[in-house]
């Protein structure tokens, strides 16, 4: 049976009638990789727009949702697991406060420090968001099966970890 062609494998085609001398291997795992990301992208947005949330918010959300009752962690916390700068963490909590998706509480551990707790508000729409996400993904992994995706994902964890070491 004859595998149906891509946009990737059209491009790559194309190239190596200009350029037989080079290998497009990493073209045609990384092109698709590329693509992918757009299509989830616009996936993610949905999701988040759907409950009301942009994507930043989403991120210290689900950071708080992850961390389990009673849904709260440091400032210091959501920086490592968020990747932003301090003023910009700063300035999500701030926001988030606004929106009453959060609220900052003393630490009782530490009376100078500070907790961000989610709000059952917040908590609605993360668990919204995260339905809707696992929901929009799944159709775009449809056409592969339970053991493809598994195949799949331990590639991607394996190319992953030589980036994260």
């Amino acid at each position: 049976m004859a595998q149906e062609s891509d946009e990737v494998d059209r491009i790559v085609g194309a190239w190596k009638t200009q350029r037989p001398d080079l290998d497009f291997s990493p073209l045609e795992v990384l092109s698709r990789v590329d693509r992918l990301s757009r299509h989830l992208d616009r996936a993610r947005r949905d999701a988040f727009r759907r409950s009301d949330l942009e994507p930043w918010e989403w991120d210290v959300l689900s950071a708080l949702r992850r961390a389990g009752e009673p849904f709260q962690l440091s400032p210091k916390q959501l920086l490592q697991q968020t990747l932003v700068s301090s003023g910009t963490m700063t300035n999500r909590i701030d926001r988030l406060v606004g929106r009453r998706l959060v609220r900052r509480e003393a630490d009782p551990d530490d009376g100078r420090s500070i907790l961000v707790t989610m709000t059952e508000e917040g908590r609605t729409r993360v668990d919204a968001a995260i339905t809707r996400l696992v929901d929009a993904e799944s159709v775009l992994l449809r056409t592969l099966s339970g053991g493809e995706r598994e195949r799949l994902a331990a590639l991607l964890r394996k190319l992953s970890l030589s980036f994260d070491s």
